[in-house]
């Protein structure tokens, strides 16, 4: 679904929030914020400001992932995940989706471990089960074994994983853009304006009967 690093990070709290603190979602912009910025049960640590996690909350909008839940008397806008309507899934398919959106790849013993407060695995074979429907709907990969590795891990595929230092300099406070994006958009903008340039010429050249 080609969704950035700072989408999944952010539609993963609301799931998150959503299955183990209901009494306090939907969640504020600024409770969001912190939900994404936590040092626990997050890979990578990140530190979006308001700004960042805002323009991602408007692109998953778009993509019909999120909407604004405040009611008429709310104090502060607050937001909602719409994954039940966009991808419909179990219990269970939810929790280990939330865990590798929030953690990346993950063994099924880990992911067992981290969805507990959202959902209850009998066994691992219940937890490999689970992912292969997920595997079934393209929703999750099984990842080649890398040297030393004793267990397959598993990965989302909605979008970028978002890991390591470029994800903390790209996705972080500021939110600065990768270099080769930030080079399509000073090209873009020294186009537009060699476009303005040469329409200023030619009004020069030859001005309209207006300007006369």
């Amino acid at each position: 679904m080609d969704l950035s690093a700072t989408e999944i990070r952010v539609l993963g709290c609301l799931l998150e929030k959503q299955r183990t603190t209901p009494d306090v979602y939907p969640l504020s912009l600024n409770a969001l914020r912190m939900a994404c910025n936590q040092s626990t049960n997050r890979d990578p640590i990140v530190d979006y400001d308001e700004a960042v996690v805002r323009d991602a909350l408007h692109r998953l909008e778009r993509r019909g992932f999120t909407r604004l839940a405040s009611g008429a008397g709310s104090r502060a806008a607050k937001y909602r995940h719409l994954l039940e309507e966009a991808l419909p899934m179990e219990p269970g398919e939810q929790a280990l989706m939330c865990a590798l959106m929030l953690r990346g790849a993950q063994t099924p013993g880990e992911l067992k471990q981290r969805t507990e407060r959202m959902h209850v695995f009998g066994d691992l074979t219940a937890v490999r089960a689970t992912l292969e429907r997920l595997i079934e709907r393209e929703l999750v990969v099984r990842e080649d074994r890398r040297p030393g590795q004793k267990e397959e891990r598993y990965a989302q595929l909605l979008g970028e994983e978002g890991g390591g230092e470029e994800a903390r300099v790209a996705e972080g406070a500021g939110a600065r853009p990768p270099a080769s994006t930030a080079l399509d958009d000073l090209r873009e903008r020294v186009s537009r304006l060699e476009q303005e340039v040469e329409q200023l010429r030619a009004a020069m050249r030859d001005p309209s009967p207006e300007q006369l």
